[in-house]
């Protein structure tokens, strides 16, 4: 397991990997229970993993119930994140839910008591809740980072104007800024390199991803089974509605084939590599809900895929970035001439291959 700082305005350090705990807990219609959640969580530690993610809605409260015990004796060892916005199980009213300073401090003050610590490493708004000014929101955040509650603010599932916007912003009044942006990101959910990965390079903003094998699509699975996110939770998950997420699946079950590694290997060697051409890193959150399934994330610790490999999956799986970006591109061109593949900024000559 490699190590790195969350962004480049931050020295909060981070495991490439973080465990994301929305399967610790049996309140939902999937989960692992307490003994199996153990199992995970010591075999993501054991393997150098120290990124913990949750959120107070995940199994209505359990999973951060769950974590307490996990966690207690040996807090500062990890990174801890968790999330407001949904509320938990019984505390969903008009007042308990949302992105408002009321809402986050009752729900950060609920999460510190389910999780049994003073503080968190880092706390995300979960999503834009649509009422409240984002303003409200960054300030609430800055609160409570003086206060001593939280270390660091982020936004998932923000657009990339929102998150500039307010970094501007809370440079110009002194607040503290928000290190972090979380979306869905894979092979079959390239759509953040249209704004949010630009973004987050620009501003030294540190980029979280969750659903890495898009909600079992890549795993391959849905090819014989429905069962899975797609019959149980029916959310976060993309399907093979399109001709190119099959295209990528096949790809993707085809090189699985040649070198005999699962294709969730696969997907999470080809975020790793991602970062090792790339200027803006991504940290996976891997949520495993079984000790085989960790074991294949972690197996892509392991794998260094060749050229050929990662070529073949970068173009199957490449988005359609749309205007501006297209005609971006072809201006490029043009002011470059045949020279442009040659061409590169200063700062990414050292990523160069």
């Amino acid at each position: 397991m490699r190590y790195t700082t969350f962004g480049t305005k931050t020295g909060l350090r981070v495991s490439e990997f973080a465990l994301g705990t929305s399967n610790f807990g049996t309140e939902w219609a999937t989960g692992a229970d307490e003994d199996t959640s153990a199992k995970i969580f010591g075999q993501f530690a054991d393997a150098g993993g120290t990124f913990i993610d949750t959120a107070d809605t995940y199994q209505h409260g359990e999973s951060e119930t769950f974590l307490a015990k996990l966690l207690a004796g040996d807090r500062d060892r990890f990174t801890l994140a968790s999330k407001f916005t949904f509320g938990a199980a019984g505390d969903t009213g008009i007042n308990t839910t949302g992105n408002s300073r009321k809402t986050i401090r009752h729900a950060l003050e609920s999460s510190l008591r389910r999780l049994k610590t003073d503080y968190l490493d880092l706390y995300w708004a979960h999503s834009p809740d649509l009422v409240t000014p984002v303003d409200e929101t960054i300030a609430a955040l800055d609160d409570l980072v003086r206060a001593g509650k939280i270390l660091h603010g982020g936004l998932s599932n923000y657009p990339a104007w929102q998150i500039s916007a307010n970094a501007t912003r809370s440079a110009a009044h002194g607040r503290t800024p928000i290190i972090g942006t979380q979306f869905e990101y894979s092979l079959a959910a390239r759509d953040g390199e249209r704004d949010l990965l630009p973004m987050a390079e620009q501003l030294g903003i540190g980029v979280a991803i969750y659903s890495p094998l898009g909600g079992g699509l890549l795993t391959g699975k849905y090819r014989t089974s429905p069962e899975g996110r797609l019959t149980t939770l029916n959310s976060i998950i993309q399907r093979e509605d399109s001709a190119q997420k099959t295209a990528i699946v096949d790809e993707l079950l085809a090189i699985a084939k040649e070198t005999g590694t699962q294709p969730a290997t696969l997907a999470i060697a080809w975020l790793r590599e991602r970062n090792n051409r790339s200027t803006t890193a991504v940290i996976p959150i891997i949520g495993p809900r079984t000790t085989e399934q960790l074991a294949a994330y972690l197996h892509a610790l392991e794998v260094d895929l060749n050229a050929e490999h990662y070529q073949r999956l970068e173009t199957v799986s490449a988005p359609t970035l749309g205007i501006p970006h297209d005609t971006a591109q072809q201006t490029r061109d043009v002011v470059l001439g045949g020279q442009h593949r040659n061409f590169v900024r200063p700062n990414e000559q050292i990523f160069r291959t």
